[in-house]
């Protein structure tokens, strides 16, 4: 991977949520996904395409579904190896990340006065505060807005083309 794709994936793992940034930071995923790389051996091009691709999914760009079909569309791999990669980088990459962060997000409610499921919605909506409303304060602050229409999830549309057009090696 170039230093400048390594910047902009350093720059965009800020825009996620504190607990998010760490366990991202604290995976070594450059180096598994690296290592995953080499066992299947994939060339130089290859393997920077590879961890692009999977930067692309710990960013949430790219959800779990069409992860596969990008490695195999984009490193030009088949769909066996594609789901092969896939399933060691779900093992040995996601699954430690998601262990940091449950981890983290269990020690910030030993703190603080929220449940673990209301820290969880705020860290995978992407720090949206919406998500702390109940539904009866929600439906109020729909009939209040102007538009009514109260966003509760980001919305992310267009982001992965933006990401992804500064990415080009």
């Amino acid at each position: 991977m170039t230093e400048r794709s390594k910047k902009i994936i350093r720059d965009e793992i800020l825009s996620l949520p504190k607990e998010a940034q760490e366990a991202i930071n604290n995976s070594n995923w450059e180096k598994i996904s690296e290592q995953i790389g080499k066992k299947h051996l994939l060339d130089e091009d290859e393997l920077s395409t590879f961890q692009l691709e999977t930067a692309s999914f710990l960013l949430g760009l790219v959800d779990e579904y069409s992860y596969p079909e990008n490695i195999e569309e984009e490193v030009g791999i088949s769909k066996d190896e594609a789901k092969k990669i896939t399933d060691e980088v779900l093992r040995e990459i996601v699954g430690p990340i998601n262990n940091i962060l449950a981890e983290k997000i269990k020690e910030s409610e030993k703190v603080k006065n929220s449940g673990f499921q209301q820290n969880l919605d705020f860290i995978l909506s992407g720090g949206d505060y919406g998500v702390f409303l109940s539904e009866e304060e929600e439906g109020e602050r729909e009939s209040n807005s102007g538009s009514g229409i109260l966003r509760t999830k980001p919305s992310g549309s267009g982001k992965m083309e933006d990401i992804k057009s500064k990415l080009v090696i």
